[in-house]
């Protein structure tokens, strides 16, 4: 496989972005308002927001993309980096998108002042906690929440 080229997302990789964002909310089975894509891309390219996102691509062509947001915590001092977005095309899974996206995250959240990063998957996502487990701690919280 040729290198892979990971970098945040600018006002013109918009094209590359969107079928990535797409293809990871049909994989989550979930819909959004064309408002709320549009909301989030000018959030990520704004840099008063806490949001940011990033492409990996391959050959040029974009084959994942990571979304990430800082927040503070009651428990430290520093920001904590919330990793809430991840995809890989099904074609280049298992060849280390995914790791070195998790990595960029890493690197540029300890830049940043941030002193840990954090996120969820959903429980049937096997493939991809078998990654996360070689490569974070999985501190055995549940998740609870209500729509309000």
């Amino acid at each position: 496989m040729s290198q892979i080229d990971i970098r945040q997302v600018t006002a013109g990789d918009h094209a590359a972005w969107l079928p990535l964002w797409q293809a990871y909310l049909r994989f989550y089975k979930t819909e959004l308002p064309e408002a709320v894509t549009q909301s989030t891309w000018q959030r990520m390219l704004d840099p008063n927001e806490p949001t940011h996102a990033a492409l990996a691509r391959v050959d040029g062509k974009a084959v994942g993309m990571v979304h990430f947001i800082y927040h503070r915590s009651n428990w430290a001092i520093e920001n904590s980096c919330y990793l809430q977005d991840l995809l890989v095309v099904p074609e280049t899974r298992g060849t280390g998108v995914g790791r070195q996206l998790i990595e960029f995250v890493y690197a540029t959240a300890k830049a940043d002042g941030c002193n840990k990063v954090h996120w969820l998957t959903h429980e049937t996502n096997a493939t991809a906690i078998q990654l996360y487990e070689r490569i974070a701690e999985r501190p055995g919280f549940i998740q609870f929440r209500k729509a309000i």
